[in-house]
């Protein structure tokens, strides 16, 4: 069997650059909420590694100038406008709940990651580090999100994504895995859409 052929300039990146999104990945978005229906206008929404500003294009046509969109990576993100707050801000940082609330004040009512790590090449180091990083968007959800609330999370499959999946169903009501067809075939990413936050008091990884 001849292997397809990688095209980085598939249709989803010419119909991207066609429609004005700054990444393709915007169409992972819109499948994600035409499946799940997780956005609704008013809504207050954070999105995780938010660069280039793709997802974020998308959250605002969904949740409209009445809601709020905050997104945050480490690269700085450009000309979102002035209804999308964006920050230059680590995760990780210990002040980062403090920096949040200076753009929204009070929980979120989704929050979306589409993180990935710098890929080495080696697949059992590059899953652990998808898997670290969206186990901390997950632990991120105990303080950021709201009763009810909706998470996505990127993460590529492997090796600690059956544990991962089963930490998000003890914090989420429903739990599903989603390929979107704008994934490229080569990429292992996959997507836990989880609906129904818990809002336990407990960490929701542990």
């Amino acid at each position: 069997m001849t292997k397809k052929k990688y095209n980085p300039k598939d249709r989803f990146f010419l119909q991207a650059k066609q429609e004005g999104f700054r990444a393709r990945s915007a169409y992972k978005l819109q499948e994600i909420d035409d499946r799940f229906h997780l956005f609704r206008k008013g809504m207050s929404v954070l999105d995780l590694g938010a660069a280039p500003g793709g997802w974020l294009q998308i959250l605002f046509q969904k949740v409209g100038p009445q809601g709020k969109v905050v997104g945050i990576d480490l690269q700085p993100i450009q000309g979102m406008g002035p209804t999308v707050r964006t920050a230059v801000l680590d995760i990780y940082a210990e002040d980062l709940k403090e920096r949040l609330a200076e753009m929204h004040e009070g929980r979120f009512d989704a929050i979306t990651s589409d993180m990935a790590p710098k890929t080495t090449g080696i697949k059992m180091t590059d899953e652990a580090r998808s898997i670290a990083l969206a186990e901390h968007a997950l632990v991120l959800c105990s303080t950021l999100l709201a009763p009810g609330g909706s998470f996505v999370a990127k993460v590529f499959e492997g090796r600690g994504i059956d544990v991962y999946v089963r930490a998000v169903k003890r914090a989420f009501k429903q739990v599903k895995l989603i390929r979107p067809e704008a994934t490229r075939d080569r990429s292992m990413e996959i997507f836990v859409v989880a609906q129904g936050f818990r809002a336990a008091e407990e960490d929701p990884a542990a």
